[in-house]
């Protein structure tokens, strides 16, 4: 078993460390917040006073951060790469920008360490039942010393390529994920003014040309689909504040490729002004609300 430093154990870190010491690994765990913290050492983690300590003896280090700015400021000017021993196995599970992926990676290299970025699919539901998607970019050798502890919190172990390929998976994925929301929920909501309810709609298209994961099993009109978010007045399994940095990132990386992207700037635009009325922590799916005009 492996000795595993866990940084950021919050929404998803924490349910995702919980099924690392499940699986019999040493895990010491830092987190920023007192209650994330108390919570990781429920789940059988000890805590470390800070991120560097944490690092200090592990043999892999994931992180798990709101943003790349926090991946920078913990791992090169925080110190923890510093910190830990020459060798060590980096995985960054946040979703980031592509180039502060890189970025850190050369600073991992710099220092004789790998890094993975690794970000994940499948929300807080996925990362308690440890059944995330990871999208690695990086070493292929890394990612086999990576992989059997990343099955221990996933269903599904990708290597994407080279550094920042699990970063640019990542959010294309959730660009389609995005723009397919919006599109089924407007169907959804044109359906039912014409006559046509909802469950009828979902077992028509759900085995139709209309056939997508945003309808099938995440319906985001209450009914079809029981444990989709609408039936919990959208109660967040992956929030629509989320959704919008994920959105924000892809419409970045298309400015600095020179990518047309019109349908993803659209639904940056739409989850935008989903987020600005107040809907930032309800599930990305309740922009279904916005689109029927009620909120």
């Amino acid at each position: 078993m492996a000795r595993i430093a866990f940084i950021g154990v919050g929404n998803m870190g924490g349910p995702m460390l919980g099924n690392l010491v499940k699986a019999g690994h040493e895990v010491s765990a830092f987190d920023l917040a007192a209650p994330a913290r108390e919570a990781a050492r429920t789940a059988g983690a000890t805590l470390a006073d800070g991120a560097a300590q944490a690092a200090k003896g592990a043999e892999i280090v994931i992180t798990m951060l709101p943003a790349g700015q926090h991946v920078r400021a913990v791992l090169i000017e925080g110190g923890v790469l510093d910190a830990a021993a020459k060798g060590t196995l980096f995985i960054d599970c946040s979703t980031i920008d592509v180039d502060t992926a890189r970025a850190v990676h050369k600073a991992a290299l710099e220092r004789g360490h790998e890094l993975l970025d690794a970000p994940v699919s499948g929300g807080t539901a996925g990362a308690a039942a440890g059944t995330l998607t990871f999208m690695v970019g990086g070493n292929k050798a890394a990612f086999d010393r990576a992989e059997p502890i990343l099955k221990a919190m996933g269903k599904a172990v990708i290597h994407a390529g080279p550094s920042g390929n699990g970063q640019a998976a990542k959010i294309c994925n959730n660009m389609i994920l995005g723009i397919t929301m919006i599109g089924v929920s407007e169907a959804l909501t044109l359906a039912k003014r014409l006559g046509l309810d909802a469950a009828t709609l979902h077992a028509i298209s759900s085995k139709s040309s209309g056939s997508c994961w945003a309808l099938n099993e995440y319906c985001p009109a209450p009914g079809p689909v029981p444990k989709a978010p609408s039936n919990r007045d959208y109660q967040a399994g992956f929030t629509a504040q989320m959704m919008l940095k994920d959105l924000k990132l892809a419409l970045n990386a298309a400015q600095s490729t020179d990518s047309a992207m019109p349908l993803g700037a659209a639904a940056e635009s739409l989850y935008a002004l989903y987020c600005g009325a107040g809907h930032s922590a309800k599930d990305f799916s309740g922009i279904i609300q916005m689109i029927e005009g009620k909120g």
